[in-house]
């Protein structure tokens, strides 16, 4: 059995969490540069948990410039087993409305101007991404939504797209109806690539604050919508949050489902042609096979 580390990725307002026992904010290092920001740390439950604002406080990154190879590093380093984000989405389906929450289960990938590996020249690894969350960390923040009385969606896939524009009400056609999504984000990609390779159980929560511009009776995106909704939900990410501990437990057994094992077979580079440098920086996210592979 090995210790339960809580990671949690989200807004300001998901970390002010009532009962978290030993807060306190701590400046992480990583080899991939510098975090989103410093990252609150404490207990709950007697489970210990992390907290990394995404955007940083104040929301100093755009969906763009998040440093996610940083952030995922950090909290490996941290020794989080369970990652958990919890972002603003848009909704393709009428049923998935405003206030709603859903935890995804699929993605399509949209963005291109983001760092989306680890691994690369001296070090090539290639990680199944087929399922890209942990079945049963979405069991457990599904039960978590639904005791804090929020409305949840199980099952969707998120179009994540590079921003910082909100769609075109072509493009907002097209992932609907033609491609068949479910909600619309810019920030889950390549946040849930990157915990895969890290060998991090990875679940995602969208909470639901608009219908994109494909809805006829709601037109546009309007940001002051948005923000009003997020406050809105912030109370309700907050109660589910603080109820994971207590499902999850202080004890984590290997993963059913081999999040926690995703490099057993993916690393391809001869270990006499690996680049020094390059495992320099896997030390974190890659230790454990690389150890493995070099006896």
């Amino acid at each position: 059995m090995n210790e339960t580390i809580i990671g949690i990725i989200g807004g300001s307002g998901v970390y002010e969490i009532d009962g978290l026992e030993g807060a306190e904010w701590v400046r992480q290092e990583s080899p991939w540069g510098a975090p989103s920001d410093e990252i609150l740390t404490g207990a709950l439950g007697g489970v210990r948990m992390a907290f990394l604002p995404r955007h940083g406080r104040g929301h100093v990154h755009s969906p763009t410039t998040v440093p996610y190879r940083a952030n995922i590093d950090a909290l490996k380093r941290l020794g989080v087993t369970d990652v958990i984000s919890v972002s603003a989405c848009g909704s393709f389906r009428e049923e998935m409305a405003p206030g709603d929450f859903v935890i995804v289960d699929q993605f399509i990938d949209r963005t291109f101007a983001r760092e989306k590996s680890f691994f690369g020249t001296g070090c090539v690894a290639h990680v199944s991404v087929a399922e890209p969350t942990c079945p049963r960390l979405g069991d457990a923040c599904e039960t978590a939504a639904r005791e804090a009385g929020v409305t949840v969606h199980r099952g969707g896939t998120y179009l994540a797209m590079e921003g910082p524009q909100f769609s075109t009400l072509a493009e907002s056609k097209m992932y609907r109806e033609v491609w068949g999504c479910d909600v619309i984000g810019m920030t889950n990609m390549p946040e849930a690539k990157l915990a895969r390779e890290a060998e991090l159980c990875y679940a995602s929560v969208a909470m639901i604050t608009d219908y994109d511009s494909w809805h006829p009776d709601h037109g546009e995106v309007d940001v002051t919508q948005i923000i009003a909704t997020l406050t809105g939900n912030a109370g309700k990410a907050r109660d589910m949050v603080a109820r994971l501990p207590a499902l999850l437990g202080p004890d984590r057994a290997p993963c059913p489902h081999g999040c926690d094992r995703a490099l057993d077979y993916a690393i391809l580079t001869a270990p006499d042609a690996r680049d020094p440098a390059l495992l320099a920086k896997l030390d974190a996210v890659a230790g454990r096979v690389l150890a493995q592979k070099d006896t």
